[in-house]
């Protein structure tokens, strides 16, 4: 069984993936009287015409370490933005796509404050928080058409992390 190792998600190693939700480098809105900072238009929801963009939320177990990883899925029909609702550093697992299918996969580690936003078509894993149960609040796509294809590993991969 192969080992992978995460390395700390940032915005340049997953661009190409999708986007890193968290407080940018700039100069935030100021409103509510100057009593709160927003920070504008941090992930590309893209989803298509065929049905609406809706707010779910999502409660993961946690794994705890090794974790073996034997599939990875994917969304055609819109991203999928993944929002912590705790501190709570957790997995991102992500793999290009080979003639249609997963390649090695990838794997990042948040820093407790990040979310992520999968880009449409982008071959990841499920949701693996590693301290305890979270919740998640998720923005994808919500329709009647099938917006998932999972993909099973010949040979599952271990995951190590510390």
């Amino acid at each position: 069984m192969n080992t992978l190792t995460p390395v700390l998600l940032t915005s340049e190693k997953f661009r190409l993936y999708g986007d890193i939700i968290e407080i940018p480098d700039t100069d935030p809105i100021m409103i509510n009287s100057g009593n709160c900072a927003r920070y504008s238009d941090l992930a590309d929801v893209d989803i298509c015409d065929s049905g609406k963009a809706g707010i779910s939320l999502f409660e993961a177990k946690a794994y705890s370490n090794p974790v073996t990883l034997t599939y990875v899925e994917r969304h055609p029909l819109g991203s999928q933005a993944f929002l912590p609702t705790c501190s709570d550093r957790y997995l991102v697992v992500v793999a290009d796509d080979i003639d249609g299918k997963p390649g090695v996969p990838k794997v990042f580690m948040t820093d407790g404050y990040q979310g992520v936003n999968y880009h449409r078509n982008t071959w990841h894993g499920v949701l693996t928080p590693i301290i305890k149960q979270s919740l998640f609040v998720v923005v994808d796509y919500i329709g009647s058409e099938n917006n998932l294809e999972e993909c099973e590993f010949d040979s599952p991969y271990l995951i190590e992390f510390g």
